[in-house]
């Protein structure tokens, strides 16, 4: 039977589901809308578009290393609610994602939403099935993919926040205090001399406008703005850091010591960046009941 507009129309304003998962559902199941319907119940599809729009800045940071420690994939995976973050669903389904990525190479989401999972369903299938179940929106935010010449160490604070290190050099309890160094001063880069060019340029104007202010020589300012630039730099790289288990030495001394390096690392933390719409009860309240009369 022949799939037509208003079937795909008629589908997508019963389930809600998006128009190429209608369709797809129409075809197998031979233009039976019954049967399209219950396709897309068992494939998690419906409702899984109209939550597309929701906030999901909950979630966890899953880490996969290869058995010979040169590759790590890191990815963060979001929802809703940190109920459901720590479910063990979410969770098997986070780190199966970032077995694939290691496995794949495969770093473009909407890439890796075609990816199989051990199950036989893409990624993009189970997402919206566990949508479907479990009510809340889900989303694949970031994958980073690391690898090093020397060996990949890794941290994990709780599931909220992930490092990954590359290193030359070093013993494993080593790797391991870099990145769990990592994790907490939340470094910017390795060196002042991969620090973006225009984050520099931001905090010289800021440090210029405050030392003006003060109101000293010219010679004075420059050299107050010098050494606040030397301190801000320590502060935002990791080589330049205190080492947060032993404050009294940098980073850059504790490798110099093992004569080791950093090549590169990768520090997620859930939930960075998105911005969540602040509700008070009373809207909340209002907003279910109106959703409950419609």
């Amino acid at each position: 039977m022949a799939v037509t507009a208003s079937m795909v129309k008629e589908l997508r304003e019963m389930t809600g589901a998006g128009m190429m998962d209608c369709k797809k559902a129409l075809g197998e199941t031979d233009g039976n809308m019954e049967e399209a319907v219950e396709f897309l119940r068992k494939k998690g599809m419906a409702g899984a578009d109209k939550k597309a729009g929701r906030t999901a800045a909950e979630g966890v940071i899953a880490i996969a290393v290869s058995d010979d420690q040169k590759k790590a994939a890191i990815v963060e995976v979001n929802c809703e609610t940190d109920f459901v973050a720590k479910g063990d669903e979410f969770k098997t389904f986070a780190d199966e994602i970032a077995a694939i990525v290691l496995a794949t190479g495969q770093v473009d989401i909407d890439a890796l939403m075609g990816e199989k999972m051990a199950n036989g369903q893409t990624i993009d299938e189970k997402r919206r099935e566990m949508i479907g179940k479990i009510g809340e929106n889900m989303a694949v935010r970031r994958i980073e993919l690391v690898e090093s010449n020397g060996t990949i160490g890794q941290y994990q604070h709780g599931e909220k926040i992930g490092v990954v290190v590359a290193m030359n050099g070093g013993d494993d309890a080593l790797t391991r205090d870099v990145a769990m160094h990592i994790a907490a001063a939340k470094p910017a880069a390795i060196s002042a001399d991969d620090v973006d060019a225009e984050v520099l340029e931001k905090e010289r104007k800021f440090q210029i406008e405050q030392a003006q202010d003060s109101g000293k020589p010219a010679d004075i300012i420059e050299k107050m703005i010098e050494g606040r630039m030397r301190k801000y730099l320590q502060e935002i790289t990791l080589l330049g850091q205190a080492f947060v288990k032993d404050p009294d030495q940098t980073v850059e001394k504790l490798l110099k010591a093992s004569d080791a390096s950093v090549t590169n690392f990768v520090r997620l933390e859930v939930g960075e960046g998105i911005e969540i719409e602040e509700t008070n009860f009373a809207d909340e309240v209002a907003a279910a009941a109106a959703a409950v009369k419609g």
